[in-house]
């Protein structure tokens, strides 16, 4: 059966405590307790060294307490895991424009159409938990891909930590079926004693109940459940808010310095983040360069454009003229290129007395390239300047420019 939506569920493993622990060796391997301790707390996250003690997220402090006695417990610092989240959905933009976050550490990404400039499924998927380790420096993610955003979802539940699980549209309802009810989105507790009422254990009980009769004792709860149970769940991948900027950051194996050395990863990234402009139909009213130290100390310039652009070269020219503006003699392990101030490709563009020409001409040759890229695949062409720019930075011409 050919895959008619491919839906990404992607959840960082129990984030708050990763991390505390990614930050602070001395608490790796050992219980972790977020939150406040105070008798009327409860706990924010647990580590998986804690959870064996039957600790829980949601759970009152004092009882975690009491059932791990020697759990450290650690404060919270939503900053942190703000900044970390902002990492992560970066990475999530660098496989598609289409991102749902459902919370600081879980989103829903749409692959839906990128097999040929991505790969498989599974090869995204570990792409995907490969980038987010290689971007914060070490966290796990587990991930879940199939036909729908609930199958999607359980997915990347079932072989929590660093779990990943591909579920072919074809096999979406024989997967759900053994599962108990309490796997069924949005049953809470007084749902799942409804069902159970009518003598019903499994998601395959609920699949092989009548519609009609589910629909008279449960009302709309078992409208939701019977499809939920055949894996209908039609909904679209929508973003809780509009895009105020596009991105693409790049963490290094080897940390690089120097303008020759940061900028073939300028190109790629300048053209990652045109391409995604292109898709959504956005000019870029400016264009912001990130690098991080090998400190971690991150480091931002940016420029306005005028005009307004979405060429792959604007991008690339702009950031390079903000090189001039950083201490390239620092070692750097992250380079990024960000697109800000956003506005529809149909606004009018205003101020542009010379060069509408060529910039027509650039759009019309960038639009060319997309695509032949999208039906041939990322590597079937490319502009001769850029190969010329990986010639001359070393970069290999078949690596370059990737999607």
């Amino acid at each position: 059966m050919a895959w008619l939506r491919t839906i990404l569920h992607a959840d960082m493993d129990a984030f708050y405590a990763s991390v505390e622990q990614l930050d602070n060796p001395q608490l790796r391997g050992k219980p972790l307790l977020i939150g406040v301790d105070h008798p009327r707390s409860v706990v924010s996250t647990a580590s998986y060294e804690a959870r064996p003690y039957g600790v829980g997220s949601a759970m009152p402090m004092v009882e975690a307490k009491r059932r791990c006695p020697q759990a450290i417990i650690v404060p919270p610092r939503m900053q942190r895991y703000a900044e970390v989240s902002e990492q992560i959905m970066t990475v999530f933009g660098n496989f598609s424009p289409h991102i749902e976050p459902l919370s600081l550490d879980e989103a829903f990404v749409d692959l839906t159409g990128s097999e040929r400039l991505l790969g498989a499924p599974e090869v995204v998927a570990r792409n995907v938990k490969a980038a987010v380790k290689l971007a914060t420096g070490g966290l796990n993610v587990s991930v879940g891909v199939s036909g729908c955003k609930y199958v999607a979802k359980v997915a990347s539940d079932f072989r929590k930590p660093d779990g990943l699980l591909i579920v072919p549209p074809e096999e979406m309802v024989a997967f759900l079926a053994p599962l108990p009810i309490s796997r069924l989105w949005g049953v809470g507790k007084r749902g799942e004693e409804q069902l159970r009422n009518l003598d019903l254990r499994t998601i395959a009980d609920v699949a092989a109940a009548d519609p009609f009769w589910l629909k008279q004792r449960l009302g709309s709860l078992g409208v939701h459940v019977y499809a939920l149970a055949h894996a209908d769940d039609p909904r679209p991948v929508v973003s809780d808010r509009e895009a105020h900027s596009i991105s693409s950051e790049e963490t290094l194996d080897v940390d690089v310095s120097g303008r020759a050395a940061i900028a073939p990863y300028l190109l790629r990234a300048a053209d990652r983040v045109a391409r995604r402009l292109r898709r959504a139909g956005l000019r870029a009213g400016g264009v912001r360069v990130k690098l991080k130290t090998d400190k971690f100390q991150s480091l931002t310039r940016q420029v306005v454009l005028r005009p307004p652009a979405t060429s792959s070269a604007v991008l690339y020219d702009e950031a390079c003229k903000l090189l001039g503006h950083f201490d390239l003699y620092q070692r750097f392990r992250l380079i990024g290129v960000t697109a800000y101030d956003l506005r529809p490709e149909s606004a009018p563009i205003q101020g542009l007395l010379f060069g509408e020409t060529e910039r027509k001409k650039n759009d019309k040759l960038d639009r060319a390239l997309d695509s032949l890229r999208e039906r041939f695949g990322k590597g079937a062409v490319q502009r001769g300047s850029d190969m010329g720019a990986a010639e001359r930075f070393g970069l290999p011409t078949g690596k370059m420019p990737e999607d």
